[in-house]
């Protein structure tokens, strides 16, 4: 299938590949065991030029916008079974927003060492009380003149022990609308600013997720991101590029299960021939890769859509929901095809499973989404009607 990919971009693809076989994957266990990706794995990306491509040469990127690049960088990372490794948070979810709502100084502080490794980043929105609805968040942040007051607590951290600066959303203290919040920038060692438990999960073990507690911490105004009052827009305006990259890896993930699934039919004997041979194998099998061809050529569509600037949140709302159920579907039957041997961790897909199980859940449910997408539907058949 032609997809359209640059000669520079199947090189940078082979040469990506690679650096995850040789420096990242032979540690992939260890982590795991440890609970965390261990932060040389963001700097050795950072010295070879593979952690943030987008950032102009004068930060140390390659000045590339083309989203192609990371789309690359996810499905080889999780081809490679490193998808624990959240190296896109840091440079595609997090980092861009230095370019759309920081400003230079902030850019010259940060992006250098984003780009190097030397800096890890993470957002903080999630609250025990709220999680898909901002507009129940209770952390506060108080304007003191030439600082914020932050006071409150997240959860459920991506990259929450890792992080060096932290995009931490907060209401603003005295605003009338449940939406006025500012985006501060928290940085490791500010007084009052401390982490939790790495916390435990039933999959993606290597990811470290993390409680993020806010006492009184001072954040002077130089790292106020974007404007205040504005916070949650701001994120908003981030939601249809972070659908996008979830799509991707739900995507390969399904092909990295199907994948490791072809070949175990093809060599696991049953009843005197093998079970790749058996009518239900191969009618599960067809279903699944024609559902997961059929989500590639929507997603690189899309794609290409995010690279000419018309991609939109709520069509990527239907990439992320179609593409986490197409996920959860493929690698539940592909355990189901390995049998008892599915159930085991020396299995691949037992661990593709337990990870797939969260992609139904974060940036957004299944749930949120089709009510996205459901109140988009009837939006446009009210103005259709009108018209």
């Amino acid at each position: 299938m032609n997809r359209n990919f640059t000669e520079e971009q199947i090189l940078f693809r082979s040469t990506y590949r690679r650096f995850l076989e040789t420096e990242i994957k032979p540690h992939m266990e260890e982590w795991r065991e440890a609970g965390i990706v261990d932060r040389k794995a963001f700097l050795k990306a950072g010295e070879q030029g593979m952690l943030m491509i987008w950032p102009d040469e004068k930060y140390g990127g390659m000045g590339d916008d083309d989203f192609r690049f990371e789309q690359i960088i996810i499905e080889e990372t999780m081809r490679a079974g490193c998808g624990e490794w959240y190296n896109t948070l840091h440079s595609r979810l997090v980092g861009p927003y230095f370019k759309t709502i920081g400003n230079e100084a902030q850019r010259e502080k940060y992006l250098p060492k984003c780009v190097t490794g030397e800096i890890i980043l993470a957002v903080a929105m999630t609250e025990p009380g709220a999680g898909s609805d901002l507009s129940g968040m209770k952390t506060r942040a108080k304007d003191m003149g030439d600082h914020y007051l932050l006071n409150g607590s997240k959860t459920y951290i991506s990259n929450g022990i890792n992080s060096d600066v932290i995009v931490t959303a907060a209401k603003l203290d005295g605003a009338d609308s449940k939406h006025a919040m500012v985006l501060l920038l928290v940085e490791r060692g500010m007084e009052g600013f401390s982490r939790g438990r790495n916390l435990e999960k039933i999959g993606l073990h290597a990811q470290d997720t993390a409680e993020l507690f806010l006492n009184d911490v001072k954040v002077p105004k130089e790292n106020v991101l974007g404007t205040p009052g504005k916070g949650f827009h701001h994120l908003m305006e981030g939601l249809a590029e972070e659908r996008l990259i979830a799509a991707v890896g739900y995507v390969a993930t399904a092909r990295r299960a199907f994948d490791i699934t072809r070949e175990f039919v093809m060599d696991r004997p049953v009843f005197g021939k093998r079970l790749s041979e058996m009518q239900n194998t191969q009618f599960r099998m067809a279903e699944l890769d024609a559902e997961i061809d059929m989500l590639e050529v929507y997603v690189d569509h899309l794609v290409a859509e995010h690279n000419e600037g018309r991609l939109t949140a709520n069509t990527a709302a239907k990439a992320k929901m179609l593409g986490s159920e197409i996920e959860w579907k493929t690698v539940d039957q592909c355990l189901q095809l390995h049998g008892g041997a599915g159930y085991m961790k020396e299995y691949e897909i037992s661990r593709l499973f337990t990870d797939a199980r969260m992609s139904r859940i974060y940036a957004g449910s299944s749930e949120i989404m089709r009510y996205i997408i459901g109140r988009d539907i009837f939006k446009q058949s009210y103005r259709s009607f009108l018209d």
